[in-house]
């Protein structure tokens, strides 16, 4: 069974080598949305497959700090990226071209080793992350499986290569949430109490 929790959030990039010049050359903005597609092969206590107020914490916080931000591909120019660390509070550095594909993927990446490290507490079965699709625009978007996320042949994506503004790391619920994802220390569901057995 499949389940989708749709995010929101404004970003803005440019997306050097790309065929259209306006994307290639100049900063511009898109109203994103982020589907995170999980899927198992049975039910939690819950008789769902992930309860969608489990996603309002560390994947949403991951997500919501691409809000108001400015996205650049590590590779950039110095002063390009120096000139948007200066201006902008809230930036992310990507090891990857900041594209509706690599978005996907990252996504992709970052939650694939959230769901890893959590404990699930409530009977979560095989729960696992099925897909991303990253929505630039209301007539486009990409969409990212497991073999997509991983190929080198798309560019390497690490966690410890993507780098988030003190900003932005100063709004998450936990501010050491992506050091402790990079230290592979587990994240923790809550327990909670039976109150109907099946």
């Amino acid at each position: 069974m499949l389940i989708r929790k749709l995010f929101k959030f404004e970003n803005a990039h440019i997306v050097r080598n790309c065929s259209s010049e306006r994307c290639r050359s100049s900063i511009h903005g898109h109203s994103y949305k982020v589907e995170v597609l999980l899927e198992a092969s049975a039910l939690d206590h819950g008789q769902m497959v992930y309860d969608f107020g489990l996603m309002k914490g560390t994947i949403r916080d991951v997500i919501d700090a691409f809000d108001h931000a400015v996205c650049f591909w590590d590779k950039d120019d110095a002063e390009y990226i120096r000139l948007c660390q200066t201006f902008s509070a809230r930036w992310i550095a990507m090891p990857v071209s900041p594209s509706a594909e690599q978005f996907a993927r990252l996504f992709f990446v970052i939650i694939d080793q959230i769901l890893a490290q959590t404990i699930m507490a409530n009977g979560e079965a095989d729960v696992r992350l099925h897909s991303i699709i990253a929505h630039e625009t209301d007539t486009g978007y990409a969409q990212a499986f497991r073999d997509d996320a991983y190929n080198p042949r798309m560019g390497t994506i690490r966690l410890e290569d993507i780098i988030f503004s003190p900003q932005c790391q100063a709004e998450w619920k936990d501010p050491d949430m992506y050091q402790k994802l990079l230290s592979e220390q587990q994240f923790y569901n809550p327990a909670v109490p039976r109150q109907v057995d099946a």
